[in-house]
């Protein structure tokens, strides 16, 4: 079942499950492969793309892009987000003493010059600031975006680990609506729900992109013991459902209506294939209350 799509604006859909690139240069693989992994991840229907100019210490693009290069009608096929505004330290950039971020005019003009570039690609679906900052002048934020838009070289704008109220300050200054904000979503990290930022996305229509949506392989390794109620949860909910404990926490996501796209972080073709599959899952409203209890410690009031 290819993957279904959520619809951001009346020209842009992403795909429920997006595929992160983020470990790319961890990989260790040969361009033929990646170029293998994403060819066969757009036939199964995840076809968004999730970038950042900093992944990889700054090299995951341009690895990424030789497959754009030497395939350029696959770019048709998909769709780019990147990120910017994070500056670290690196032996790149040996003037950096601190990490800071950067929302500036023009370094938010010059990040994308140079995704695209990276990426060998002529535009970007969507740039996402990175994360927020406490000293960024959402008016130069703006100008960015209407100028970047303008010249086709991006076509919308969202946020990233924003809190609602630093999305509805930037949305506040900006003329086309954001359209997406990428939040850690899991059965293990509630924060979203507690902060307001579900319901104000809901509020909004705005559809969250939820990375480390398997909780970062915390349910899978050493620090499984602080998990422990919660695993036997899932396990007996993935019983009811007749699946194993990841398509539980996939299905738990796509429960919820604001529309979440989960991204998939691995290099595996297996793992891209058992997400997709979990969009076949239907959770009851019971066992996704008594997983969200379970994380939160205490039944609901």
């Amino acid at each position: 079942m290819p993957a279904t799509r959520i619809q951001l604006t009346d020209d842009l859909s992403f795909s429920t499950l997006i595929h992160g690139y983020w470990r790319l240069t961890e990989w260790g693989y040969t361009d033929k492969q990646v170029e293998e992994l994403l060819m066969k991840g757009v036939d199964l229907g995840v076809t968004t793309i999730d970038h950042a100019d900093i992944y990889g210490d700054y090299e995951c693009e341009a690895a990424f892009g030789k497959v754009l290069r030497d395939n350029p009608g696959l770019r048709d096929k998909i769709e780019l987000v990147s990120k910017c505004g994070i500056m670290l330290k690196s032996d790149k950039f040996p003037d950096r003493y601190v990490k800071y971020y950067d929302y500036s005019y023009n370094h938010i003009v010059q990040s994308v010059e140079n995704s695209l570039s990276n990426l060998k690609t002529d535009r970007l679906d969507a740039l996402l600031l990175h994360r927020p900052s406490p000293i960024y002048d959402p008016q130069a934020v703006a100008r960015a975006f209407e100028d970047l838009k303008a010249s086709g070289m991006v076509r919308y704008f969202g946020v990233s680990n924003f809190t609602p109220q630093q999305t509805e300050t930037l949305q506040s200054y900006c003329s086309d609506k954001l359209i997406t904000n990428q939040i850690e979503i899991s059965v293990a990290s509630l924060e979203h729900f507690e902060n307001g930022n579900i319901d104000y996305l809901l509020q909004q229509r705005m559809h969250p992109m939820a990375w480390s949506p398997l909780a970062g392989g915390k349910l899978f390794g050493p620090k499984v013991k602080d998990y422990v109620d919660l695993l036997e949860v899932m396990t007996k909910v993935g019983r009811r459902m007749e699946t194993d404990i990841v398509g539980v926490m996939y299905a738990w996501l796509f429960k919820h209506p604001v529309g979440i796209m989960p991204i998939i972080g691995s290099s595996r073709m297996d793992r891209v294939e058992e997400a997709v599959n979990a969009l076949e899952l239907e959770m009851s409203d019971q066992d996704w209350f008594l997983i969200y209890q379970s994380t939160l410690g205490h039944e609901v009031p």
